[in-house]
């Protein structure tokens, strides 16, 4: 299962060097519920080679404010603290898998 983000933790989790996929969603939202089973999957396939996460947007109003979130679903990729990657709106696990393992 992926890790969940919030406001409170992201400073934490985010000191780490390896990668973060952040996968901002909310309840409403019909595309997030259908990419939710691909991303816990991924959570399983890559535990301690990446930390693979979820935000609330709904509940986090700054992580979401941090990195201008305007739709969802959003992926963000994020490496030593920067934005290296993101996708936007409901892709294919592969093409997700791809941009892990491009920045991995």
């Amino acid at each position: 299962m992926a890790l969940e983000i919030t406001d409170a933790n992201y400073e934490e989790i985010a000191a780490t060097d390896k990668l973060i996929m952040i996968d901002f969603w909310a309840q409403w939202c019909g595309p997030c519920k259908n990419l939710s089973p691909v991303v816990d999957d991924l959570a399983k396939e890559y535990e301690g080679k990446a930390i693979i996460a979820k935000v609330d947007v709904d509940e986090n109003a700054d992580i979401v404010e941090k990195f201008s979130i305007r739709n969802i679903p959003t992926i963000l990729f994020i490496k030593n603290g920067e934005l290296v990657d993101k996708v936007v709106g409901a892709v294919p696990k592969n093409e997700i898998v791809e941009k892990l393992q491009a920045n991995l």
